[in-house]
């Protein structure tokens, strides 16, 4: 009875184990996506990376200094940031959702120019997200 009572036991456990296992399913990275390459051409200090999600117009603010580029224009202004403050680290410390599929990260960023803290907005437009303000506040 001992021995019958044992054997259920552990094919009972064995069940569970293999259902946990099954359900479970194969790991899968996650793709990356609009946000993450974004955080990735900030590491890089890549603009044509970041160029890749701006918006028509986007709001760019450097040390205080606030306006709305048009594209070709942000990307002027962020090739020059970046060629005076080459990117040593940067480091997220806060991202979220706003509605809409909004998405937003907050960082720090080390650079040769200085320390800044950096935040972006990506806004869903159409089928795609799209960087529509940044933000490089001296520290």
């Amino acid at each position: 009875m001992k021995k019958l009572i044992y054997v259920l036991g552990v094919l009972l456990l064995g069940g569970i184990f293999t259902a946990f296992t099954l359900s479970a399913g194969p790991f899968k990275p996650v793709a990356a996506g609009p946000f993450e390459d974004v955080i990735s051409a900030i590491k890089q200090g890549d603009v044509s990376g970041l160029s890749r999600y701006l918006d028509n117009t986007v709001e760019i603010n450097i040390g205080g200094k606030s306006n709305s580029y048009s594209k070709a224009q942000a990307e002027i202004i962020l090739k020059d940031f970046f060629s005076k403050n080459q990117v040593k680290s940067f480091e997220m410390i806060h991202n979220g959702e706003g509605g809409g599929g909004s998405r937003f990260g907050i960082g720090n960023m080390a650079t040769s120019g200085g320390n800044y803290r950096t935040s972006f907005f990506l806004q869903k437009k159409g089928g795609s997200m799209v960087l529509n303000e940044l933000r490089f506040e001296s520290k």
